[in-house]
């Protein structure tokens, strides 16, 4: 990986836990299995519609980095995974 400068972002994706009640989790899951996706991919959908509705030019600019930096991150790594 190439090294950053110390202005530059972080390059990389991070967990970011968020408080859910054990059963919305559970029935959030059945439903995203039923959609032919998992909770992760639903969520982050959700957040970039979410920006390209009501973001500024500043998150817009953000969100097209991200998709950017994901982009390049499943070219390195063979592709997105395989949705199970």
């Amino acid at each position: 990986m190439a090294e950053q400068s110390a202005g530059e972002p972080k390059r990389h994706t991070t967990p970011r836990p968020i408080r859910v009640p054990d059963p919305l989790w559970q029935a959030y899951g059945r439903v995203c299995g039923r959609l032919g996706t998992d909770r992760t991919n639903d969520v982050l959908e959700h957040m970039k519609a979410r920006v390209l509705e009501h973001g500024t030019d500043e998150d817009k600019a953000d969100l097209a980095r991200a998709e950017q930096e994901l982009s390049e991150r499943r070219a390195r790594k063979g592709g997105r995974p395989p949705q199970s």
